[in-house]
């Protein structure tokens, strides 16, 4: 019991830095592209992170070094793996918020908690009965957010739906490789996957300068040392804690937190029927969890 509270907290806590990270990723957008910023941002969050690393080492009695405990195949495979679906969903996000706003877009990003227990099916975690219904609900509500009174889907928001597809990718990923290594070093190697992947995109197709990543630092310390770094740290260790299903709910609350703050610093608003849509869509990622007792 004091592990599953321990682990809700901590989930709790990245939820709210993540839920903020989505207004400060909209203000960054309009500075730079979101291959820039996603380079930078993971750059910020492995320098945040290094010195995090060295002072955790000192607490561990086992008797390895700074350096020794990177030799660790599994911490690198499991860095890569998840570093790979993580690079993809961060730069989705991204691109889908010059066309989405901060709040809207959490609720689409929060599709993963349904894509979760399906794919747990290639894990042999067997869906819950309510996905038929959860599944109808999500498209319900995606039809509310993005099609009432427009004459087609906007591009963003089919970005956020490969965004959330990624993270759910992810969330498996960090459940199958993830729990039995070093959580930090974990995180900082994930962030490695992500820099080097955006930086060489931000060489192909943009044309960063000092100046205008200069012009919105603010949101990429945010996003770099808090969302980035603490964030998915706290992501990767709540997880330890909990059951995939219970992990993946409490993540979603990321939404919730997102329209808050939308609301609060961007003075965002959303029509009537973008308000069911989310309403469909966190029914759907709420029923998505319920498991049946089996009959005995």
């Amino acid at each position: 019991m004091k592990k599953q509270l321990k682990g809700t907290i901590l989930l709790l806590l990245c939820t709210m830095i993540w839920g903020l990270a989505f207004v400060a990723q909209s203000v960054g957008m309009d500075h730079i592209g979101p291959f820039t910023f996603q380079a930078v941002r993971c750059t910020l969050a492995m320098i945040g992170m290094i010195p995090m690393c060295m002072i955790a080492d000192r607490f561990k009695k086992d008797g390895k070094t700074f350096l020794s405990r990177w030799n660790d195949k599994n911490l690198w495979k499991a860095g890569i793996l998840c570093g790979i679906p993580l690079f993809l969903a961060c730069n989705l996000q991204q691109m889908g918020l010059v066309d989405t706003d901060a709040g809207k877009s959490a609720f689409l990003t929060a599709m993963y908690i349904v894509i979760v227990p399906i794919l747990g099916i290639f894990i042999k975690r067997k869906p819950s009965k309510m996905i038929p219904l959860c599944v109808l609900l999500a498209v319900a509500g995606l039809y509310c957010l993005t099609c009432v009174g427009v004459t087609q889907i906007n591009m963003g928001d089919v970005l956020l739906l490969g965004c959330a597809f990624a993270f759910a990718v992810q969330i498996i990923f960090v459940e199958l490789f993830g729990l039995n290594v070093d959580a930090l070093r974990l995180n900082i190697i994930q962030s490695l996957v992500c820099t080097i992947l955006s930086t060489v995109l931000m060489l192909c197709f943009e044309t960063p300068t000092w100046q205008t990543i200069s012009q919105c630092w603010l949101p990429l310390a945010y996003t770099g040392f808090l969302s980035m770094g603490v964030a998915y740290f706290l992501q990767i260790l709540g997880q330890k804690y909990l059951e995939l299903s219970v992990a993946s709910i409490l993540l979603s609350t990321e939404s919730v937190f997102a329209v808050i703050f939308g609301a609060i610093i961007l003075n965002e608003t959303m029509t009537p029927w973008e308000w069911a849509g989310c309403i469909l869509m966190f029914a759907a990622v709420i029923l998505s969890q319920i498991q049946f007792k089996k009959k005995v």
